[in-house]
């Protein structure tokens, strides 16, 4: 399993925001966001081989219980498998970060999963044959409807334009079993101020349409830097 990074720091997005929790950052993945803000993890993936046993060991040298099994896209990896047992029998708890593109029967006590709108897809100057890849590979609604039925969920949206708030509700009203008190729509932006820019109008949509706001603490803490 490729492995990006490994490191012990706090959760900045979600319902768990301010956990401190070991983030195991696999490295790959089947799309290609233009706001992607771990591209040594997707479009110049970079990295070790890591057996399972090797993982385990540096994530057992932290100390959070809580453990972020996150990419990339993890789900690309078999051994993610056999890695979430141990993680599960040493007592942590797992959360795994998903496009919810691909299915693997994992376990894990909460599966955050991040759905990619028509908006994530790059141009084709920027990402030449990626781009058609992308756009067919970003909405698998057998795979989404597995996930919400086997799992506790949250989903996570990155929000960059009001268009993109409608087409989350387009998108919702193909699943309505959905708990929109799970659903979390997150500001596009690598720095604070572009945060703040889209949070102005974002947040209150939020609290209007019966949505969470999504913050990314890890930017405002610490900004855009590897290892947070």
């Amino acid at each position: 399993m490729k492995i990006a990074e490994i490191y012990g720091s706090i959760q900045g997005e979600g319902f768990l925001t301010g956990t401190a929790s070991v983030f195991v950052r696999a490295s790959g993945c089947n799309l290609r966001c233009w706001y992607c803000d771990t591209p040594y993890a997707s479009w110049q993936p970079e990295g070790d081989d890591l057996g399972v046993d090797e993982i385990f060991e540096q994530v057992a040298q932290l100390t959070p219980d809580h453990v972020v099994l996150t990419g990339g896209e993890p789900m690309l990896f078999a051994e993610l498998i056999p890695l979430a047992e141990r993680l599960r029998e040493a007592g942590k708890h797992i959360t795994i970060e998903t496009a919810g593109t691909l299915y693997l029967p994992v376990e894990c006590d909460l599966m955050s999963i991040s759905p990619k709108l028509a908006g994530s897809t790059p141009s084709l100057a920027a990402a030449g044959r990626w781009r058609r890849r992308h756009h067919r590979a970003r909405f698998v609604p057998e795979v989404i409807e597995r996930l919400l039925a086997e799992y506790a969920y949250q989903l996570k949206f990155v929000i960059d334009t009001p268009a993109d708030c409608d087409e989350v509700e387009e998108w919702l009203a193909a699943f309505p079993a959905i708990d929109r008190g799970r659903v979390l729509l997150m500001p596009q932006g690598r720095r604070r101020e572009e945060l703040d820019e889209r949070e102005i109008w974002l947040a209150p949509y939020c609290l209007e349409h019966g949505l969470a706001y999504c913050h990314r603490r890890q930017i405002e803490w610490f900004g855009l830097v590897r290892g947070t």
